[in-house]
């Protein structure tokens, strides 16, 4: 049975906020600083607030949700972050006591009326190649189908460091970039603005504790704090021209957007699957100790200019071949140190239908066949002033954990990059 809040709209089986769920923002109303807050049906509880009130502490000994971000939260580690989440729950039950309420009622705001920031401070990005349909469908059109999986694609989850300094939270416009471009037909490169520009569906984890040296798996997924949207916006063509032979640089650097609010591991533990079949044993030390997938409906919705939203793919985290806990376990096999705050993409969520696809790359296989739109526009990349909108939730028995919207508007490349 779902868990029933006093708060009316947490009970509504359509909220992506309900009492199982508890993610992790920070928000602001009018003109008033950036507090921590967590969402709750149509409200945002103040936590900041129920912190210098003595009302709620996570640390008894020193605040630590002073500062605009969850980064200090997280350092306390896995029994304060369960302490907390029992402890907030427990006032906002259907059966918390009068005080409980009132505290909730004092330090708590319309969702309506608050504006999103980033919910963290990113410490690093790394963004993997985890979905088996996305990397063989890649493959397929850049190297057919024979040798559409690099090598070792089946052995590790392969990856690259991207830039933290261009996450950016939902809403966030991302204009177009400038970039070298060479066609087939050219004998050099030009510069210019990406005409191929692409979004990509992924899923965020975020890692909340820190380590030095490697880690199992088991370890790993104890590590991570919680989940985000994540849509890591793509140049196409200058991609093309960069990417050989040390991979992603510019193509990947013009903005990565997170949805707002973090959602914790532990609300997605009751929706852990396994990864899919492999098809060539893994090595041991990234073999799963138990199901460490996440069953995630994931949808893309893409909104013309002045226009309507057509829903152009469907998909769902259960699709990645490698999960989060294993993409982490990995990161750290040299003995990479992680820090609290790195931010880890999951990659391209793809599945094996056409209608599945989690790219534009993808949905119009490189441009060759446009997708159409509900008002009869075509799509093979973005145009300017499109809109992006990813969704995702985990269906429960009668309430569902979603993450809120992460979105963003495709703003035109600058008249000149470079003003005098």
């Amino acid at each position: 049975m779902p868990l029933k809040s006093w708060i009316a709209s947490a009970n509504d089986g359509e909220t992506d906020f309900p009492l199982e769920n508890l993610p992790c923002g920070v928000f602001s109303v009018g003109d008033g600083d950036l507090r921590c807050g967590i969402a709750i049906g149509d409200r945002i509880v103040d936590a900041t607030g129920l912190e210098e009130a003595g009302l709620l502490r996570p640390d008894p000994e020193a605040l630590v949700l002073d500062a605009p971000a969850w980064n200090d939260f997280m350092e306390l580690g896995p029994q304060a972050w369960a302490s907390y989440r029992a402890r907030l729950t427990a006032m906002l039950r259907h059966d918390a006591p009068d005080a409980a309420r009132d505290a909730i009622a004092t330090y708590s705001v319309p969702m309506r009326k608050a504006a999103l920031h980033m919910p963290f401070r990113v410490a690093e990005y790394t963004d993997f190649y985890a979905s088996r349909h996305h990397a063989t469908n890649v493959g397929t059109m850049f190297r057919g189908p024979d040798n559409a999986l690099p090598p070792n694609w089946l052995s590790i989850p392969i990856g690259y460091n991207g830039r933290a300094s261009s996450v950016v939270v939902s809403r966030n416009p991302v204009r177009r970039p400038w970039g070298q471009v060479k066609a087939p037909d050219e004998a050099l490169p030009h510069f210019a603005p990406s005409t191929r520009f692409d979004f990509e569906l992924e899923l965020g984890a975020i890692v909340g504790l820190p380590s030095d040296g490697p880690v199992s798996v088991a370890r790993a997924e104890a590590m991570i704090f919680g989940y985000v949207l994540l849509n890591d916006w793509s140049a196409r063509d200058i991609q093309a021209w960069e990417y050989q032979p040390l991979g992603p640089f510019q193509a990947k650097a013009t903005a990565t957007s997170i949805s707002p609010w973090i959602v914790p591991a532990a609300a997605l533990a009751p929706f852990r699957r396994p990864v899919p079949d492999r098809l060539r044993p893994v090595l041991p030390h990234l073999d799963e100790p138990h199901p460490t997938g996440l069953d995630i409906a994931l949808e893309i919705g893409l909104t013309p200019q002045d226009g309507v939203e057509t829903v152009i793919a469907r998909t769902n985290a259960s699709e990645l071949y490698w999960s989060a806990a294993q993409q982490l376990a990995h990161h750290t096999t040299s003995g990479c140190p992680m820090r609290v705050g790195d931010l880890l993409g999951s990659g391209t969520v793809s599945g094996a239908a056409p209608d599945s696809r989690g790219a534009l790359l993808e949905l119009s296989w490189n441009g060759e066949k446009p997708i159409t739109l509900a008002d009869g526009q075509s799509r093979s990349f973005l145009d300017d002033g499109d809109t992006v909108t990813l969704r995702g939730h985990a269906q429960g028995a009668g309430f569902r954990i979603g993450f809120g919207a992460c979105t963003g508007t495709v703003l035109p490349a600058l008249d000149d990059p470079y003003p005098a």
